[in-house]
């Protein structure tokens, strides 16, 4: 084990946030296997954290259905107490946790805190609708018959969660279906471990009892094949890239699990002509550039109406020249990416739009802050055939292209087999309504980016996933509904 002491962990108000073992049925489990998280910064070294093995995730599966009977049973506002407690620890330890998240993720302390308020007010959210499940009265079709139809939770989820958004994307998922009484196992990322194990604390002291609430480090290959493998597993919840979600669709196949998969984006930003141009730049530079580029909702394809291409191409450069770029602790506008195989993707797509015809305007390169620094990048007049313009690049490398036609812009938006997010910047509200429909995309930005919270139903088309997190929506993944008719007589 390593025992060198990271200087920015004495930064922590509460030493007992930082957690480095398993929790499994309401107790701290440490294995003889570990790995290292370390910071993307700098290389250096934050915890050694226990690696759950095959065998004790299917024990994992036995805790968490044997708490579901009683929690299940629990009374709504019952739950709905101890969301909320946990709810208001997790407001109350918003910088310790948004310290350990820039320390293991790298994106910027203000980031970070914009998440963890982000990602409590989905516990809060769910905390209240615990209290009122949306079951639809149905008037009886039969003589002598009263009918009845219940919302019941469908029994141990489930939760896989990646590493770009490590708080929220377990609270958006943990916090519904704890509301309607199912037990949770959640799975995160092995290079973001330590956000998901603080959580567990903070469960802990809000008084959530032994198995309902368990978080799992470790390999997912280990880990997630036990559980989709196991009929005691319910739901399965995934946020991340498509080609796991469709392996995780196949696996849970025989055993017909509740699936809810939030995939990869490859999010368009149109520009029409008549747009608020200095408006539709601001947009721009936080669709492409929130949490370093690396977000499912982040801007990957920019098309520009001619009229408006060049004066957008030399705002939109100047101020991407701009951005600061710095350790995540520091607070600059840019980070680093997580890991070599993200720089090396930023790398390829620049020379293959490059060498396709492209010209880069700014950035292309990484820089000496360190290995996983990479500048932001403008490219312009990138052919549709650049891989940029059909990968999700998760990065901050920003490909712009002219268009002359509406209806040739919504098809070459629309030309991908994704469908999470796409942006429009337009002032014509013929146009607004035309092209929001027209886009074959589940979330529409229309002169703004901002657009997610706690109320409304995340989620995509085609296969950018299934079903929708956050809103009264959120708890479909984890509940059934069951229809009883009796006889009067």
């Amino acid at each position: 084990m390593n025992t060198h002491r990271n200087p920015d962990i004495e930064r922590l108000a509460d030493r007992g946030m930082l957690k480095s073992s398993a929790y499994v049925n309401g107790r701290w489990c440490r294995s003889g296997t570990t790995f290292s998280v370390t910071n993307p910064a700098d290389g250096g070294w934050i915890a050694d954290v226990s690696a759950v093995s095959a065998a004790e995730s299917s024990d994992v599966v036995t805790a968490a259905h044997a708490a579901f009977p009683a929690w299940a049973a629990l009374l709504p506002q019952d739950r709905a107490a101890i969301l909320y407690r946990w709810f208001t620890l997790v407001q109350e330890h918003k910088e310790d946790l948004a310290l350990l998240m820039t320390l293991e993720q790298g994106k910027p302390l203000s980031e970070s805190r914009g998440e963890i308020d982000y990602g409590a007010a989905f516990i809060e959210f769910f905390s209240e609708q615990a209290k009122r499940p949306d079951i639809m009265g149905v008037t009886s079709h039969l003589p002598n018959a009263e009918v009845e139809v219940w919302l019941e939770p469908v029994g141990v989820a489930a939760l896989i969660t990646p590493w770009n958004f490590p708080h929220a994307m377990i609270t958006r998922k943990a916090a519904a279906a704890l509301s309607v009484g199912c037990t949770v196992m959640v799975h995160p990322s092995q290079e973001t471990p330590l956000s998901a194990l603080a959580l567990a604390e903070l469960a802990e002291r809000a008084g959530f009892p032994p198995g309902v609430f368990n978080v799992v480090p470790g390999n997912a290959a280990d880990i997630v094949g036990q559980w989709t493998g196991d009929r005691r597993v319910r739901a399965v919840s995934f946020t991340g890239s498509t080609d796991v979600g469709r392996l995780l669709y196949s696996q849970c196949a025989p055993t017909i699990k509740r699936l809810s998969l939030e995939l990869g984006g490859h999010a368009p930003f149109i520009v029409f002509a008549d747009a608020d141009m200095d408006k539709a730049v601001d947009e721009a530079m936080s669709a492409k550039f929130a949490t370093s580029g690396q977000d499912c909702l982040g801007a990957n394809r920019f098309f520009i109406e001619r009229p408006a291409y060049d004066e957008f191409c030399r705002k939109f450069t100047a101020r991407t020249k701009r951005l600061s770029v710095g350790r995540g602790v520091d607070d600059p506008e840019i980070g680093p990416l997580m890991n070599e195989r993200a720089v090396l993707k930023q790398i390829d797509h620049v020379d293959d739009a490059v060498g396709k015809g492209g010209k880069l305007l700014c950035g292309g390169s990484r820089l000496d802050l360190g290995p996983l620094f990479f500048a932001p990048t403008v490219l312009a007049d990138v052919p549709d055939e650049a891989k940029i313009m059909r990968e999700e690049t998760f990065g901050p490398v920003a490909a712009i292209a002219p268009f002359d036609d509406e209806d040739a812009v919504v098809s070459r938006a629309n030309d991908t087999e994704y469908g999470l997010m796409a942006y429009v910047h337009t002032k014509d509200p013929s146009r607004i309504y035309r092209v929001s429909r027209a886009l074959e995309f589940g979330m529409i930005g229309v002169n703004r980016s901002k657009v997610t919270g706690a109320p409304i139903p995340f989620g995509g088309m085609k296969q950018s996933g299934l079903g929708r997190e956050g809103s009264q929506r959120g708890i479909d993944a984890f509940s059934d509904i069951k229809y009883v008719c009796r006889d009067w007589a």
